[in-house]
Formats: C-alpha cells, structure tokens, sequence
C-alpha cells in the first residue's frame, strides 16, 4: 500500500531520489520515469507536484544551498576560533560530499549550460554564502593574530573552494568519493602553511 505524503514531504523525496540517482548518472539523462520509479509512484505523481524536469533541478539546488550553508555555519558556531572554524568548513564539506555524492553532478551539469537558469542562480547563491563566511573567518583570523598581516582574505578564499573543488574532480574521477577523507587532511594541512599562521 502507497503511504500518503504531504506535499512537502512528497517534494522532498523527489529531490532526494533526484540527487541519489545523480550518483551514478549524469542529471542530462535522468528522466522523471527514472525519479518515478526510484520511489515507486507513477510518472503522473512527480508531475504533480513539479511541473517539469528543471522544477525538480531547482528545487535540489535550493535544498543543496539551504543545508550545506547551514550545515557550514553550524560548524563555523561550534568552533573555538577563526582557524578551528576554518578547518571545520573544510571537513565539514568534505562530509557533505561524502555523504551526497549526486551533488558535485549537478553543481558541474548546472555551470556547464550555456545559458543562465533559476537553478544556476542556486548554484551562484551557494557559492556567494560559501565564499562571505570564509572571507568572514579569515578576515577576523587576520584581525586576531592568528595568520600573516598580509594575507590576502579574498585570494584565501578561492584557494579554499579551489581545494575542494579539485578534490571533489578527483573522487568523481576515480569513483572513490570515501577517499576524500584521507587525502584531506594533508591538503587542508598545506593550506593552513599557506596562510602564514602565527606560531
């Protein structure tokens, strides 16, 4: 017997069935057939409650901005200072990918489209809240003595995305997403060096 979902609840596993098959399949070639019955309603089902592909596009995207900027700012919270919040977002995220690989697919599918979409600006979302609490944090580790004077907030900043993002490449590369937490550690070690942390 189908459970009754609410409508919310219903969106909800749509877009984490969306995300799931991401996992293995480009999102071009998911179809709302393959959304339908990785949840086991009828095509119709999905339809009603978003009226096309993109729609369902949209609404992972906004999921995908609304929990991990969440999810890095409670680690950001949870930390004792700037350098320790740091390291946090950078562990933080690499779980995140872990833990939904399917996301990184949509992210590349989403900035490789020619044109802008609603989803794209989702994605630019992301990436505006990701880079002002990193520019925040760095910004307060120079303001505390805890780096060099001289570091430059804004290039850290890029270096920071630019090192998950290359490592997220590379587990996407190998099929080895679980791999990013060994290889973590080191890199985030390096860019701890890179930032002239005060002994």
């Amino acid at each position: 017997m189908q459970i009754r979902l609410s409508t919310e609840e219903r969106q909800a596993e749509i877009v984490a069935a969306a995300l799931r098959l991401a996992r293995e399949s480009s999102p071009a070639l998911i179809t709302t057939s393959d959304i339908a019955a990785a949840i086991g309603v009828t095509q119709g089902a999905v339809f009603k409650h978003f009226p096309t592909k993109d729609a369902i596009w949209l609404a992972a995207m906004r999921w995908v901005r609304e929990t991990l900027l969440q999810t890095l700012q409670t680690a950001v919270d949870d930390a004792v200072t700037p350098l320790d919040a740091l390291s946090a977002m950078f562990r933080t995220h690499v779980e995140f990918v872990i833990a939904h690989p399917g996301v990184p697919r949509f992210i590349f599918h989403e900035l490789q489209q020619p044109a802008d979409s609603a989803a794209k600006s989702e994605v630019r979302a992301v990436l505006q809240g990701y880079r002002k609490l990193l520019v925040g944090q760095l910004n307060l580790s120079i303001q505390g003595k805890l780096v060099s004077p001289e570091l430059d907030a804004e290039a850290a900043a890029t270096s920071f995305i630019g090192l998950i993002q290359g490592l997220v490449m590379q587990s996407m590369l190998t099929g080895r997403t679980a791999a990013m937490r060994q290889q973590s550690d080191a890199l985030y070690a390096l860019y701890r060096r890179s930032l002239g942390e005060a002994s």
